[in-house]
C-alpha cells in the first residue's frame, strides 16, 4: 500500500510542519548468487588492481595492461564521466528537501 501523507491546512499563511508516516523501503533481497557473483568480480579487480600497481612500480615485467586509444573518438571530446557518488548524494538530498 502506498504511503500516506498527513495534509494540513495554513493557518494565517503559515506553512505546517509536515508529518509523514514513516516511509519503510522494502528490504532488498540478495540471492546467494548474486552474493556470489558480486564477491567474484570484486575479488577478481582487486587481483588486477593489485598486478596493475606492482607492475608500474617495476617488480612485474607482465600483468595486466591499461587500454588508452590513440585517436580519441573527437564526438566525445567534451565527455565527463558521471560521478556517481555525487548523484546518488544530490538525489537523497533532492528526497529529503521534498519531504520537509
Amino acid at each position: 500500500s502506498p504511503t500516506q501523507k498527513l495534509v494540513f491546512n495554513r493557518v494565517n499563511g503559515k506553512r505546517p510542519p509536515l508529518l509523514l508516516a514513516q516511509i519503510s523501503a522494502p528490504e532488498e533481497c540478495y540471492t546467494l548468487a548474486h552474493e556470489e557473483n558480486v564477491r567474484f568480480v570484486y575479488e577478481a579487480w582487486q587481483q588486477v588492481e593489485q598486478q596493475l600497481d606492482s607492475s608500474r612500480s617495476g617488480e612485474s615485467a607482465c600483468g595486466p595492461v591499461q587500454y588508452v586509444e590513440k585517436t580519441p573518438n573527437p564526438r566525445l571530446k567534451n565527455f565527463v564521466p558521471i560521478d556517481l557518488e555525487e548523484w546518488w548524494a544530490q538525489q537523497f538530498l533532492a528526497k529529503i528537501e521534498n519531504c520537509s
